[in-house]
């Protein structure tokens, strides 16, 4: 399951590499800009680590189409 924020259109999506359907997304721009001063602290937490696992854990992120649920 990712773990999803509230975004305003788009979300930047990292995939794990071992679980389909497993990642983080956050919320961003269409360039795939993150505004961590929006983040919640756990949220910050998160992306900072996503970004770290890259190529570890996690594949490159990619910035998706936030689709309602």
């Amino acid at each position: 399951m990712f773990e999803q924020f509230s975004s305003a259109g788009f979300l930047l999506c990292f995939r794990s590499l071992f679980q389909s359907g497993r990642g983080y997304a956050f919320p961003c721009d269409g360039a795939g800009r993150v505004d961590l001063d929006q983040l919640s602290e756990t949220a910050r937490d998160n992306y900072l680590y996503a970004r770290a696992m890259v190529g570890r854990e996690l594949a490159a992120p990619a910035v998706e189409r936030d689709t309602p649920h």
